[in-house]
């Protein structure tokens, strides 16, 4: 048992809300002592954090999904950490587990909160702890539901994921293979291309830095586009509306493309193709499907087993870091998930 009052909590708060992209100013450091705990409170040290697109839009003020990151709270993020003090049962000190702890390198999750902040215990035999933030966390479970629920695929057609070699984007292709589809990713460097294709089994895969991808989705996907799941929007959802086919599903999981735009969100120009191929477009937020988390575990947990699911992290170290290593999500940089790592384990 870990006596708190001898820890110091090392916190990053959102300090004013960002105009285009962030940068080092939006943020402010700060060292707390860690209060006592109470009964049913679990004390988590954070070992790594989930870094996502997501977190950009947590940002700004305005109604969303989910209420804003507000002015001087810790900046909200998934991560995975060991319990290290516990007056809960349900979570004994020395058990890994998951939720949404924050960026900060300890976090006491009251017991009334246990729920809201999805604290969770998780199997390390399962998958290592950077996995559990991958295929087995946040953008494995997006994926899933969004290919599976939203996409509802089909053996013989054709996928298209944009943000092919990223968390989301890995996992979407992999899924769409293991059921049967024709799989091309976007994504940008031959490097990454040449990952998708090589590594994860893609059938192709579309390099947007190469120059306009109108050709290359054309010859990429000669039979048109069953679903396409975009993580980018802008251009490149425009282009994939014009190949379309009839009831094509496209899921619309993000569009990191128009993240940090300081003018309006840019909208498909093309959005008739729906109405002429009696298409459909659909959002996914993956917090809508916490209770059947579980399910979807087990099943891409027996994926990785088997070695028919393949998993790539891009991990950073030190919480000092976060304001520049967030940037990479949105400057391309980051090949695989990115990870912040907080502490040994």
């Amino acid at each position: 048992m870990t006596t708190t009052t001898s820890l110091t909590n090392h916190q990053v708060r959102l300090a004013a809300r960002p105009v285009g992209m962030p940068t080092r100013d939006n943020w402010r450091f700060t060292d707390e002592p860690v209060p006592p705990l109470t009964d049913g409170d679990v004390l988590v040290k954070t070992l790594a954090l989930s870094l996502d697109p997501a977190m950009r839009g947590w940002m700004n003020e305005g109604k969303s999904y989910i209420p804003p990151v507000g002015i001087d709270e810790v900046m909200r993020a998934g991560g995975v950490g060991v319990v290290i003090d516990s007056r809960n049962p349900q979570f004994p000190v020395g058990a890994h587990v998951s939720g949404s702890l924050g960026v900060q390198t300890h976090c006491l999750v009251p017991g009334a909160d246990i729920r809201r902040a999805g604290l969770a215990p998780i199997d390390t035999r399962v998958g290592s702890l950077t996995q559990w933030l991958n295929v087995l966390g946040m953008p494995g479970m997006t994926g899933y539901f969004g290919l599976m629920d939203v996409g509802q695929p089909r053996a013989g057609e054709t996928l298209v994921v944009s943000g092919a070699a990223g968390a989301v984007g890995q996992t979407v292709g992999q899924l769409a293979k293991i059921l049967g589809l024709r799989a091309v990713g976007i994504a940008g460097g031959k490097a990454k291309c040449d990952w998708v294709v090589n590594e994860l089994g893609f059938d192709a895969c579309i390099d947007y830095k190469a120059g306009p991808i109108k050709d290359a989705l054309r010859q990429a996907c000669p039979n048109g586009v069953d679903i396409y799941f975009d993580n980018v929007g802008g251009e490149i959802l425009d282009t994939v509306l014009t190949r379309i086919n009839r009831k094509a599903r496209i899921v619309i999981c993000g569009a990191i493309s128009q993240y940090n735009n300081t003018t309006p969100v840019k909208g498909p120009s093309n959005y008739m193709s729906l109405l002429v191929n009696r298409a459909r477009m659909e959002g996914i937020v993956v917090f809508d499907y916490a209770d059947r988390y579980p399910q979807a575990i087990t099943e891409m947990a027996g994926y990785l087993r088997e070695g028919r699911m393949k998993s790539k992290e891009d991990v950073v170290e030190g919480i000092d870091t976060f304001p520049e290593t967030l940037l990479k999500l949105f400057n391309g940089e980051n090949f695989g998930k990115l990870v912040l790592k907080v502490a040994d384990a």
